[in-house]
């Protein structure tokens, strides 16, 4: 652990309450608000330039050198500097490509149109990005002489595949509440594999969350869902990656999905940091995306955020943001206010037509990915999004994960989803001449496109 650089848990109220990292808090203990990770802003100007610690990040780009490979601990001292590095939990997780969508953008008259495609990770979400930091700081507790039996998470399916295969790396007993038959097979199957203690719960995400809150009061298992701020922490590197990327120049809007809503703040957790440490000038406009059937924040939007009601979130194809009540609620209205953020929605169909688009364009894109593809669709639409500036969508998970999705998408069997952009195969006898007849047609409707 460096000696140079220290991090708290503080109050997001301002009650001025403040806990050590190793403590076992989620909560104010005066005030019952959220925490989040504060950094010694004054010491980390003393230590660098701006120029300084750009150098720094650009050089730890994938070295090898342990943990600065990693593309969240390459900013360790902004992130968790509390973690000894022996004791860092990495997979080196993160440096992920921006993928830049020139025949997307094409299609909607965007030439600076980018995907930060944060599902080409270990477990396929962006979920490791937090996972890493916190699992890394429940093992350097435990080196501390703490007692930790355990750490659980509910989940839609990407939490809990990154817990378990973080804890199973560090040798730590991870559990997860998921519930009953409302997650992909491909979800489900990745914590069973990695060893974790899968609970499945004939209740909806919110109900998980409940029942985990409660199960953690007992310090002895330690709750890793984005009510802890370290995961929240461990996510902000996106922002500062992708600004990276981009040769520390700021792009105009970043759209990205919400469910319980860690994420969103998140980003601009990494956005604030690098412009009060001087590393840019600007900030960007925030989009959040919801579904149109789990749309609390969107409800909220549109009365200017005077009030928040939580909601039953209906079924979506989404599954991983079919969440009515999120934890992190008062962060993402925070952060949306700061940086003058707009809040939209979509429906099944336009999710699905969305993700179909991009995928014919050479994308492979999981629901929730499809929520903010459509939600840029109808703000370029709009104005609200002009044509020609920067901007970046948030791709929260490998599609390969949300197989079910594509197949039932181009057999045409989703429910109130018409597929218009369904290609199912075309069963032929093996006769040269038929083939050749059908190609021809084939072909020439693609040029027609």
């Amino acid at each position: 652990m460096s000696d140079d650089f220290r991090a708290v848990f503080r109050c997001i109220a301002g009650c001025d309450e403040a806990y050590p990292l190793d403590e076992i808090v989620y909560r104010c203990k005066r005030c019952g608000s959220l925490l989040e990770v504060s950094h010694d802003l004054d010491r980390l100007r003393e230590a660098h330039t701006p120029a300084e610690w750009k150098d720094l990040f650009d050089r730890r780009v994938g070295t090898t050198k342990w943990p600065y490979g990693s593309g969240v601990w390459g900013k360790k001292e902004w992130v968790c500097p509390e973690v000894d590095n022996e004791r860092v939990v990495s997979m080196f997780e993160g440096n992920t490509n921006l993928f830049w969508a020139k025949r997307f953008g094409k299609m909607i008259g965007m030439d600076d149109l980018w995907v930060k495609m944060c599902g080409n990770s270990h477990t396929g979400s962006f979920k490791d990005l937090g996972m890493t930091v916190l699992v890394s700081m429940v093992n350097e507790m435990i080196a501390r002489g703490k007692r930790i039996d355990a750490v659980a998470c509910a989940s839609t399916g990407d939490t809990s595949a990154a817990l378990a295969a973080y804890c199973a790396y560090a040798g730590i007993p991870s559990v997860v509440f998921l519930p009953s038959r409302k997650i992909s097979t491909a979800q489900l199957v990745q914590p069973m594999a990695n060893g974790a203690i899968v609970l499945s719960l004939d209740t909806d995400f919110d109900g998980c969350m409940r029942i985990v809150q409660e199960i953690t009061r007992d310090n002895t298992i330690y709750l890793a869902n984005s009510m802890n701020s370290l995961r929240v922490e461990g996510q902000k590197s996106i922002s500062i990656e992708l600004v990276q990327q981009f040769d520390w120049e700021v792009p105009d809007y970043i759209i990205i999905p919400g469910g319980n809503l860690g994420n969103v703040s998140a980003l601009g957790n990494g956005f604030s940091m690098m412009y009060d440490l001087g590393l840019i000038d600007s900030k960007p406009r925030i989009v959040l995306a919801q579904s149109q059937k789990a749309n609390p924040l969107y409800l909220s939007y549109l009365n200017g955020f005077e009030e928040f009601k939580p909601i039953v979130p209906e079924k979506t194809l989404a599954s991983a943001i079919q969440i009515g009540d999120p934890v992190s609620v008062e962060k993402a209205i925070r952060c949306l206010k700061e940086f003058d953020g707009i809040v939209e929605q979509a429906s099944e169909e336009e999710l699905s037509d969305a993700a179909a688009l991009a995928d014919r364009t050479g994308m492979y894109s999981c629901p929730h990915t499809g929520v903010a593809l459509a939600v840029l669709l109808k703000l370029v639409e709009s104005g609200v999004i002009p044509r020609n500036a920067r901007t970046i969508v948030i791709s929260t998970a490998h599609g390969l994960k949300f197989s079910e999705f594509k197949v039932g998408y181009h057999e045409e069997t989703l429910e109130n989803v018409s597929s218009r952009y369904a290609n199912r195969p075309i069963e032929l006898e093996p006769d040269a001449d038929t083939v050749r007849e059908v190609l021809s047609r084939e072909l020439a409707a693609r040029r027609r496109e």
